[in-house]
This record gives C-alpha cells, sequence and structure tokens, in this order.
C-alpha cells in the first residue's frame, strides 16, 4: 500500500483526536525527518529535540493541512522552520578540551568553532528509500559525509536550510520558497551564495573516492592497533603526507605527520600516561571508534568521544576526533570499559 493511500485512510482518524492514528501517520517520516534536522543543525541531541517539537507542532496544527502538498513536504516545512529558529536561539560556549595546565602544541591553523556531532550509520540504514527530487545534486551518502556536514555548519542559517532542501532533498526553487514562506528570487540568491561558499569552506575530512570496503576495514584495524599500544609512528604512518587531526568544537587543528605526532605525543597519549581502548563503530558512512581512556594506571577505561576516519586510497586522509560523550548512546557504546581487553 503506497503512502498516500494510508495518509488517505489514517488522516480523518489524526484530524479526529486519534493519536495512534497520528503516530502511524509520520512514522515514516521519523526517520528522515531526523537526519534533515541534524544536517541543519549538525548536533544529534538538537536534532532529536526540533523533531519532537516538530511531531508537536504537526500533531497541533493538523487541522491546518490543506492538502495542497503531500504530508511529507509539510512535515519538512514544519521542520526547516523549526530547524532555523534553534539556530538562531543557541547560545553556546566553547567546551573545554583541555584540563588546567594542559597547553597543545602550537597547531597548524585556528578555526572558528564548529559544533558538530557524528551521526550513527545503525540510524542512517534505518532511512526509508526516498528518492530525492529532481533537483538534488547530492547523492544519498556524500549528503551525510563530515566534509558536506562540516562545510554545512559554516553557512548562515537560510542558506543551509535552502542547500539542503534543493541540492539534499531536491525540491524545487517554488517549493522550497513555499516551504520558507519566502520568494524564488531569494531562494536563488541564497542557493547561489551557499553553493559560491562551499569550496572555500571545504572539510580536511572531505573524501576522494569511496574506499575499498576491504582496504577500509585494514586501514581502521591497524589504526585501532596503533592507537591502543600507544605507537605514534605506526598510526602517523597511516595518514596521507597533508593529513588532517580536528576536533571540533576546538578551535584548532593539526596537519601533517610532524604536527600531529607532536600533539598526540605531547596532548593524546599525555607523554605516556594515558592508554586508548577502541570500539569499533560507524558515523557518517566513515570507520569510527568509540574512544575509552585510562590515565596513569586507572583500572577502567572511561568513555571519551568518537574518532571518525575519512579514507583517501591506501591512508587515511583526516582523522576527525569529538570529545563529547554524550553521543555514545546513540551509537550504543558502554559509559566505561574493563581493564581487560
Amino acid at each position: 500500500m503506497t503512502i498516500a493511500c494510508v495518509t488517505d485512510q489514517l488522516l480523518p482518524r489524526a484530524r479526529a483526536g486519534d493519536g495512534a492514528a497520528f503516530g502511524e501517520l509520520v512514522e515514516p517520516f521519523r526517520r528522515e525527518l531526523h537526519v534533515h534536522c541534524y544536517r541543519i543543525l549538525g548536533s544529534l541531541q538538537d536534532a532529536e529535540d526540533v523533531l519532537q517539537e516538530t511531531l508537536v507542532a504537526a500533531w497541533r496544527g493538523l487541522a491546518g493541512f490543506d492538502g495542497r502538498s503531500s504530508l511529507r513536504t509539510w512535515l519538512y516545512r514544519i521542520a526547516t522552520n523549526r530547524c532555523l529558529n534553534a539556530v538562531r536561539d543557541a547560545k553556546r560556549r566553547p567546551a573545554q578540551l583541555f584540563p588546567p595546565g594542559i597547553e597543545p602544541p602550537p597547531p597548524t591553523r585556528t578555526v572558528d568553532p564548529l559544533w558538530l556531532d557524528p551521526y550513527p550509520d545503525a540510524l542512517l540504514a534505518a532511512l526509508p528509500d526516498t528518492a530525492p527530487g529532481p533537483e538534488a545534486r547530492y547523492e544519498r551518502h556524500e549528503a551525510v559525509s563530515l566534509a558536506f556536514l562540516t562545510a554545512v555548519q559554516v553557512l548562515p542559517p537560510r542558506q543551509r536550510a535552502v542547500l539542503v532542501l534543493r541540492d539534499v532533498l531536491g525540491y524545487r526553487a517554488a517549493e522550497v520558497a513555499e516551504l520558507l514562506d519566502t520568494t524564488v528570487e531569494s531562494v536563488t540568491s541564497a542557493l547561489k551564495r551557499a553553493r559560491a561558499a562551499l569550496p572555500s569552506a571545504a572539510s580536511p575530512s572531505a573524501p576522494g573516492h569511496p574506499a575499498v570496503p576491504a582496504v577500509e576495514r585494514g586501514l581502521a584495524d591497524r589504526f585501532a592497533v596503533a592507537v591502543e599500544d600507544g605507537d605514534v609512528d605506526a598510526m602517523v604512518a597511516l595518514l596521507t603526507d597533508d593529513a588532517w587531526l580536528t576536533m571540533p568544537p576546538a578551535p584548532i587543528e593539526y596537519q601533517g605527520h610532524a604536527a600531529i605526532a607532536g600533539f598526540m605525543r605531547h596532548i593524546g597519549f599525555r607523554d605516556g600516561n594515558r592508554r586508548y581502548r577502541l570500539l569499533s563503530t560507524r558515523a557518517n558512512g566513515q570507520p569510527a571508534f568509540g574512544a575509552y581512556i585510562s590515565d596513569g594506571g586507572e583500572p577502567t577505561f572511561r568513555a571519551h568521544g568518537i574518532m571518525v576516519l575519512t579514507v583517501a586510497g591506501d591512508r587515511l586522509s583526516a582523522v576527525t576526533r569529538f570529545v563529547s560523550d554524550g553521543v555514545l548512546p546513540h551509537f550504543g557504546l558502554p559509559g566505561e570499559l574493563s581493564s581487560a581487553r
């Protein structure tokens, strides 16, 4: 049975106050709306919060759905505008990334803080197989990569929304204008500016050609062994000469073997006083690990964020280190590990 047929059956019941019917009505769109909110907001928790706000607003405003657009498009309208409100209202303070007295070595460059979370592949696998509209320019895997998400997050809010609606979801300019209560000319102008900004905002984690699965797995396994052994030389040997180490939202980034090795020795491993355990996972279509640390011989390894690897050929072109532990539950990872392997 098509979604349109299901909508025709459930909509009258939902409008009459049947909460179960409303739940069935919106369930097919829940996961893709969550990813949509994540693309604009960059945060898993913010995406979840805005998704809940969207569904509450849809439930309360269902009488106003006139059927001129599809239910899916109507929900995207609500979600997108809620996302824009959330971006404008966001008040974020830089996180304390290094303990007092711990000074990182001079970075290759400093950047504005990037508030971005990794997105679990397990949630992406649950996305419905919905073909993008005729205006789409990005393939599905490209539109969830860290490279794309990093570039999107530096755009002004309205440009983010227009780019995602036009180039990812494939809505036409007139449809986007209606979704955002603006004009086609405004949409066209915002899209032009967003597209022009993307090359200059290109992320250091931008992937090259899709990795061969066996090569990707081998690189990830060797990276994990090097990190758990505390072998910085073995770790950097897996990197391209121009590889980047980034740590959102830290405003410092390191490029090249020498710079990355210096950071890892002095900060990552605390001059031999820190050990790591890594649990394999996947994020944003890329190999990743839940990171766990033990300082000074602690008997357990405590959660310390997510590492995401970017593969380029037979080497790693980027290691993106997310230090927030709040995302680990979304990956089904524990809060700590015993010292035994």
